[in-house]
C-alpha cells in the first residue's frame, strides 16, 4: 500500500473522529482535508483548489437552490400546512385513518412546495400531533406518520438533493425531477395503504373524527375552503415542476417563477406582509450560506482524497466484494444509509457519492436510476432509530405525553415500508427511468 493511501485512510478516520467530538461538519471537512493533503503533497496539491471552488460557486444549476429555498420558506411561514390540515382533516374525518391520510397528503404537498424536511416535520408535529392524540390515535402511529410524511420532501421534486445530485452526476435537473415522481408517489401510496389497512384491522389505532365535530362546518363551506386553500399551492407546483419536466423552462428560471409564485400564494391567503418577506429572506440567506459553505469545504476534502489515491482504494474495495455490480450497488446503499445517521445529505452527496461514480459509470449502471435509489435510501436513514434526523426534529416539538420510545416504536413500520420501496425501485428500474425517457430527457 502506498503511503498516500495510508494518509487517505487516516483522513477518513480523522474526519469521523472530529465529527464525534462535536466539530461542525464543514470545518471537519476542511481541517481533515487540509491537514492530510499537506502531509501527502505539501502546498502543491492545493493549486487546483481555487478553480474547484470557483466552479462550485459559479455553477448555474446551483442558482436554483436559493430560489427553491425562498419558495419553500415563504410557503412554510405562510402557515400553508395549518390551512391544509384543517380542510383535509375535516374532509377525511369520516374515514378510519382519515386524519393519517390527510397528514400524508399534506406531507406530499409540502414536500413539493417547501422541500425542507426539518421544517415539514416540525410543522406537522406542532399542528397535528396534539390533534391526533386528542382524537384517540395510537401515539406511536401518530409519530410514525408525521415523521414519514415529513421526509417525503427528500424524494418528491423539487427536492434540493436532486438538484445537487444532478450537478454531481452531470445530469439534467429536469431528468432527476421526472425520475423521482413515480417513486415518491409510490412511497406515499404505500403509507396510505398501511393506514387504510390499520383502519380495517386495528380500528382503535386510527379512529374517525366524531360526527359532531364534522358537523361544525357544512360540506359546501368545506369544499369552497378546499378550493381556496389547495388550488394555489397545487397550481404553483404544477407550474414549476411541469415547466421543468416539459422542458419549457430551465430549473433556475422555474425556481425564480416559483419564488414569485410563493409570494402570490401568500397574498391570496392574506398572509403576505413585510415581516414575512424579511423573515423569508433571512432564512433563505442562512440556509443557502450554510449549504454553500459546506460545498466549498467539501472541495478541500474531495481534492485531498483524490490526490491521496482514495479513489483507487475505493475501486480496490469494490473489486474485493463478491457478487458483481449488484453487490456494489447494495454496498453503496448500505454505506449511504449508515452515513445518513451522522451526516446531512449535503455532505453525503458531495463526499460519498463521487467516490462511487467512476465504478458504476464503468459498469454501465444507469445514473438516473442510481440517483433515485440514493434518494430513497437517504430518506430511509432519516427515519431509522436511534439516529434518524426526523426523529430528533419531532422530539424537539412533541408534547410531554410523547416519549422517545413512542417515536422509535412508531417509525419502525415506516422504515420497513421505506426499505420495501428501495427494493421495488431496485427491482423495477423503470419506475425511475420511464418518465424521463417518455418525455425525451
Amino acid at each position: 500500500m502506498y503511503l498516500t493511501e495510508i494518509y487517505a485512510i487516516l483522513m477518513l478516520v480523522a474526519f469521523f473522529g472530529l465529527l464525534m467530538l462535536g466539530m461542525p461538519v464543514a470545518l471537519t471537512l476542511a481541517v481533515s482535508g487540509f491537514a492530510f493533503g499537506w502531509l501527502g503533497f505539501g502546498p502543491m496539491l492545493f493549486n487546483l483548489l481555487p478553480a474547484r471552488i470557483y466552479g462550485v460557486v459559479t455553477s448555474y444549476s446551483l442558482l436554483a437552490i436559493p430560489l427553491f429555498v425562498f419558495m419553500g420558506v415563504a410557503l412554510e411561514k405562510s402557515r400553508l400546512a395549518e390551512d391544509l390540515m384543517e380542510v383535509v382533516g375535516r374532509l377525511s374525518g369520516a374515514l378510519r385513518g382519515g386524519l393519517g391520510l390527510g397528514i400524508v397528503f399534506v406531507g406530499v404537498l409540502m414536500g413539493a412546495t417547501t422541500g425542507i424536511v426539518g421544517a415539514t416535520v416540525v410543522t406537522l408535529g406542532l399542528l397535528t400531533l396534539p390533534a391526533l392524540l386528542k382524537r384517540g390515535y395510537d401515539p406511536g402511529l401518530a409519530c410514525g406518520v408525521i415523521c414519514a410524511s415529513g421526509t417525503l420532501g427528500q424524494i418528491i421534486p423539487p427536492s434540493l438533493i436532486l438538484i445537487l445530485l444532478a450537478d454531481i452526476m452531470n445530469l439534467s435537473v429536469g431528468t432527476l425531477f421526472a425520475a423521482a415522481v413515480f417513486p415518491g408517489m409510490m412511497l406515499a401510496g404505500i403509507y396510505c395503504a398501511y393506514i387504510l389497512a390499520l383502519g380495517i384491522l386495528r380500528p382503535e389505532m386510527v379512529p374517525a373524527v366524531p360526527a359532531e365535530e364534522r358537523a361544525l362546518i357544512s360540506t359546501r363551506q368545506l369544499l369552497a375552503k378546499l378550493v381556496r386553500v389547495i388550488a394555489p399551492p397545487l397550481g404553483l407546483v404544477a407550474a414549476v415542476l411541469g415547466s421543468i419536466i416539459a422542458g419549457i423552462a430551465a430549473p433556475t428560471e422555474a425556481a425564480a417563477m416559483g419564488a414569485l409564485g410563493a409570494l402570490i400564494v401568500c397574498a391570496l391567503g392574506r398572509r403576505l406582509s413585510w415581516s414575512l418577506v424579511v423573515e423569508t429572506l433571512r432564512s433563505t440567506a442562512r440556509i443557502t450560506a450554510m449549504m454553500m459553505f459546506i460545498l466549498i469545504c467539501a472541495q478541500v476534502f474531495a481534492l485531498s482524497f483524490r490526490g491521496l489515491r482514495g479513489e483507487q482504494l475505493v475501486e480496490d474495495l469494490f473489486a474485493f466484494l463478491p457478487g458483481g455490480v449488484a453487490a456494489d450497488i447494495w454496498f453503496m446503499l448500505l454505506l449511504v444509509f449508515v452515513l445518513g445517521f451522522f451526516l446531512e445529505w449535503i455532505e453525503i452527496s458531495y463526499i460519498a457519492v463521487p467516490l462511487f461514480l467512476p465504478i458504476f459509470a464503468n459498469a454501465g449502471v444507469d445514473p438516473v436510476w442510481l440517483a433515485t435509489l440514493i434518494c430513497v435510501m437517504l430518506q430511509t436513514s432519516f427515519l431509522t432509530p436511534p439516529f434518524g434526523w426526523a426523529l430528533f426534529f419531532l422530539r424537539s416539538v412533541a408534547p410531554p405525553a410523547i416519549s422517545t420510545g413512542h417515536i422509535y416504536r412508531g417509525v419502525i413500520p415506516f422504515v420497513v415500508m421505506q426499505l420495501l420501496a428501495v427494493a421495488v425501485v431496485y427491482l423495477a428500474p423503470g419506475l425511475a427511468t420511464w418518465l424521463p425517457r417518455a418525455i425525451g430527457w
